[in-house]
């Protein structure tokens, strides 16, 4: 196997085990994909990936539940530096001004990673939130919204915005889309990083 394929492959593994050990909350095999410095930003949290596990273990058992699933994934790779995008789709499900709802959120996780001491690791995390919806679990039940809240949210990931500030979570605002500058300013970092620049 050629040595770019095997590097492939370490971080394509790297990607798919984050989604499930996340989720399962396998804490000390998600610690495995990270290097000591990593950072995870979400709309409700931006932290090392240390915090990331306190507060996700902490939400789990006030009722929070966050799911992820995965579709295709590229990778670009430049000596020891990678970047990969990867099609997300975040799910969530909790009350929402009494009734409980799904929200799903489709988009792409957007990775850092760097080979030190060889092995991969994921340096940031990011996400890019190309748009969501939100559907009562019960479909005969009523779901009304404060639309100016609503409306407050950038459109990418307005609905889960809402689900998370109404459980209490505080959102981060400007956060990469479909198309605008933060997306361009996220793609000029990844470019930045795979020329050796610090992020």
């Amino acid at each position: 196997m050629a040595k770019h394929d095997s590097d492939h492959l370490a971080i394509r593994a790297i990607i798919e085990n984050w989604v499930i050990w996340r989720d399962a909350r396998m804490w000390d095999r998600f610690r495995t994909l990270w290097h000591k410095d990593g950072q995870m930003w979400a709309t409700w949290f931006q932290g090392s990936y240390e915090e990331f596990i306190k507060v996700s273990a902490e939400g789990f058992k006030k009722g929070a539940r966050i799911n992820h699933m995965l579709g295709a994934i590229t990778v670009d790779i430049a000596g020891k530096r990678a970047v990969a995008q990867t099609k997300i789709a975040i799910a969530q499900r909790a009350p929402v001004e009494g009734v409980l709802c799904d929200v799903t959120c489709h988009g792409r996780a957007y990775d850092f990673l760097e080979k030190r001491k060889g092995k991969w690791g994921i340096v940031m995390r990011r996400h890019i939130y190309e748009k969501d919806r939100i559907d009562p679990v019960d479909p005969s039940a009523r779901l009304k919204l404060d639309k100016k809240l609503l409306a407050s949210f950038p459109e990418g990931y307005r609905h889960l915005a809402y689900l998370q500030t109404r459980i209490g979570y505080t959102i981060k605002d400007e956060l990469p889309g479909l198309d605008g500058p933060p997306l361009e300013a996220l793609y000029a970092q990844g470019a930045a990083w795979l020329k050796g620049k610090k992020l």
